[in-house]
């Protein structure tokens, strides 16, 4: 390399998904050529099923048109912030003035390098829950922060611990990044967890960033952070139309919050883009006016999958929470499992042993929990973003293999 990479990379690497789906791959080559089946992958979370045909008819027909080609605004089009504060006020029970404090992004994921730029100094202070999204740590990395992880236990619903929290030295902290409801681990959101979460934000002059992406996911009453009175002040949200209307790929997603803090935002999004295909905006406005079928349908697809990816958690031997929600199943693992005896690497946790063997045995993969930090070393998480036939066929490998090793 002719020169060194900047400083601010040293602690960030190729997300793990990334380096993992190149080895599930390599598998699959080989499997081809032995004529065996491909990988079953239960990793990641990236829905299967197909967005709203209303979404795809517009997406086909504007993107004919001759006037829409063109760069377009930072901020969005009209109509589609129109549709988000309309979305937002039918759901979440919250009113956001479109012209000024919604802010539409290229995916929420975007939106969280975003704010970690707009508002982190090198050296400030950052709140990164443990287990939590990897990208909270990543982007703060990138900001140069200083980061400060809280710790997030099933014996506490993986709910901060404010007491712990109260203690700490808060001082020159400037974000804390919230996701509720809770990947990896599908802890739900409520309004008393809200309340204390704006009440800590607010008497400690924090900014509070909740990821909500999930909360439509096998939940009959989504919720926003936004709706807690006072949450203004202090709150920013990031959601997205990847999960709740199946558009991973459209790359939609969107920050919600007071003006000024939603206008430092974009001071730094409008340095990185110049603004989405209009045609991708025509048609997020219509899938945001799906109605509560849409969801109904939705999460009846998912709960059936749900009832699958518990057969599998049961044959491994892997205890959950049956009042999670969201697009995974989180299950926490012992030390005498007998599919982490196969692979006996202690060096490894007791979830990425689990993973591992089942990779290695049966051709399926779930996801091991230490990437999600330190207190997911003994879970491992299933994505139900799977046809039920395949949740189907991982079931049967799995316990394949717990009867040949029983034997």
């Amino acid at each position: 390399m002719i020169i060194e990479p900047a400083r601010r990379t040293n602690h960030v690497q190729e997300y793990y998904f990334s380096r993992k789906l190149k080895e599930i791959a390599a598998i699959n080559r080989s499997n081809l050529a032995a004529g065996l089946p491909s990988v079953i992958n239960l990793g990641i979370g990236a829905p299967d099923g197909m967005p709203p045909e209303a979404a795809i008819e517009t997406l086909t027909v504007s993107a004919r048109r001759p006037d829409v080609h063109a760069y377009q605004s930072y901020v969005g089009i009209e109509e589609l912030r129109s549709a988000m504060a309309a979305w937002y006020r039918h759901y979440y029970g919250v009113t956001l003035d479109p012209s000024c404090e919604i802010q539409p992004l290229v995916g929420s994921k975007e939106g969280i390098l975003l704010t970690a730029l707009a508002f982190v100094n090198p050296g400030d202070g950052v709140l990164v829950p443990d287990p939590g999204y990897p990208a909270y740590t990543s982007a703060s990395h990138l900001a140069e922060a200083r980061i400060l992880n809280y710790d997030l236990v099933e014996a506490n619903r993986w709910q901060p611990d404010f007491e712990a929290l109260e203690k700490e030295d808060l001082s020159g902290v400037k974000i804390m990044w919230v996701n509720y409801p809770h990947m990896p681990t599908g802890a739900p959101a409520s309004p008393e967890l809200f309340a204390r979460i704006v009440d800590f934000a607010r008497r400690h002059g924090i900014l509070v960033v909740n990821d909500n992406p999930y909360s439509f996911i096998l939940n009959d009453h989504p919720l926003s952070i936004l709706s807690i009175p006072g949450a203004k002040d202090c709150c920013l949200e990031l959601n997205s139309l990847s999960k709740a209307h199946n558009m991973s790929g459209w790359r939609m997603g969107m920050l919600l919050g007071d003006r000024d803090l939603v206008a430092q935002v974009l001071k730094v999004k409008s340095q990185m883009d110049s603004g989405m295909f209009k045609p991708l905006q025509l048609a997020a406005v219509e899938a945001l006016a799906q109605d509560e079928t849409w969801f109904r349908q939705l999460n009846e697809g998912y709960a059936r999958r749900r009832v699958l990816a518990e057969k599998i958690f049961h044959t491994l031997g892997a205890s959950f929470d049956p009042a999670s929600t969201g697009l995974f199943l989180w299950g926490r693992i012992d030390a005498d499992n007998p599919f982490a005896v196969l692979t006996p690497d202690e060096s490894k946790s007791l979830g990425e042993r689990v993973s591992d063997t089942v990779l290695r045995e049966t051709d399926v993969f779930i996801t091991p929990g230490f990437i999600f930090g330190k207190n997911g070393r003994s879970y491992v998480r299933i994505s139900l973003c799977a046809r039920e036939e395949v949740l189907e066929t991982a079931a049967q490998r799995i316990s394949s293999l717990l009867k040949q090793s029983s034997k």
